[in-house]
């Protein structure tokens, strides 16, 4: 004879793994869909001892959370969030950052801005020679920079004393007279060599005299 009692109940094996909460006995399955987090991804549990990601109080599996743009996981590598999509490194240079205006490659970081445009620090060079400009003083022509030294012996006029390029950068001062130019140092008597800065000077075809020299034709 059955026992009545024992009708409908339904047997478990003692290996079953289960777990109490609140004086209630749940199955492991039971315990996790309750009480685990949840993959914002494909809305599945996490199962306990699974590697997850956590940013933001969300939780991904790890397989999950993936580059909205190459769509590959992300993994432990770093990462740049872009409101609701997160993109690996690259991706994120590639698709968002300004381009060089030289190299027309990504300019993650850094460089340089000129005439409103971005360049990276070895890319933006002298017109002429090409050393790098960053950081040192530049002028340009025709929208093109130039480092001082290169400008001056390209467009700048020349001293009529020691032949070098007046360029005026740094603070130095020139004397000007009629299509002539001198260093102001240089400015001086052409037979006495006295200074004829501040003072009366007298042309004389090629020359520039002061009084007394000029005196003594």
């Amino acid at each position: 004879m059955v026992d009545s009692e024992a009708e409908g109940v339904e047997s478990h094996t003692e290996d079953e793994p289960f777990t109490s909460q609140d004086d209630a006995l749940l199955c492991n399955d039971c315990y996790c869909n309750e009480f685990s987090s949840k993959c914002v991804a494909c809305d599945k549990t996490v199962m306990p001892g699974t590697r997850k990601l956590e940013y933001a109080g969300s939780t991904w599996h790890e397989g999950c959370f993936i580059c909205n743009s190459c769509q590959q996981p992300i993994g432990s590598k770093s990462f740049i969030p872009d409101k609701d999509d997160h993109y690996c490194v690259p991706c994120y240079e590639n698709k968002f950052a300004p381009r060089c205006t030289r190299c027309k490659q990504a300019l993650a970081k850094g460089g340089v801005t000129y005439r409103d445009e971005p360049w990276h620090k070895e890319c933006f060079v002298c017109t002429s020679c090409k050393v790098q400009l960053a950081g040192q003083h530049f002028t340009s022509r025709d929208d093109s920079p130039y480092c001082l030294k290169c400008f001056g012996n390209l467009y700048a006029k020349k001293c009529e004393a020691c032949k070098k390029p007046i360029t005026g950068f740094g603070g130095g001062k020139y004397i000007s007279f009629e299509e002539r130019q001198w260093h102001q140092p240089c400015f001086n008597c052409s037979r006495c060599s006295v200074s004829l800065v501040g003072a009366g000077f007298f042309p004389e075809q090629d020359e520039i005299l002061c009084r007394n020299c000029n005196s003594n034709l």
